[in-house]
């Protein structure tokens, strides 16, 4: 006796990237095959190229561009602090974890200007 055997039920063709994120999985799928089977593929960031159209005169003093990298990480670090006072949350904290990376950078520049302000003394003959 024959019995007939039945088909499996259709099913929809599913594809691993059919998803709202199928882009990113797309891209992340591509950056590790390239990274494995052709590191030539990944390039390398462009060199970025500085504007023009603002230049600090080569004349000026290494104290004086300290002095006023100081005073301008000093007013960034005020304003991300007053900015911060508006927020809550997770906001305010990023707000402030920036006002903290200025700061931290503020006292390294004021280090390196109290280095060079300091007078170098004369040798003893």
């Amino acid at each position: 006796m024959f019995k007939e055997t039945p088909n499996p039920p259709q099913t929809d063709d599913v594809s691993p990237y059919e998803s709202l994120d199928s882009k990113k999985l797309h891209d992340a799928a591509e950056r590790a095959l390239d990274h494995y089977l052709n590191p030539a593929a990944l390039k390398s960031p462009a060199i970025r190229k500085p504007s023009t159209m603002f230049l600090i005169a080569p004349d000026i003093k290494d104290e004086d561009l300290l002095a006023h990298t100081c005073e301008s990480l000093a007013q960034a670090s005020v304003m991300a602090s007053d900015f911060a006072d508006y927020l809550e949350g997770p906001h305010r904290h990023k707000a402030m974890a920036i006002q903290q990376i200025v700061m931290l950078a503020e006292l390294a520049a004021n280090r390196m200007l109290d280095n060079v302000a300091v007078p170098k003394p004369a040798p003893h003959c």
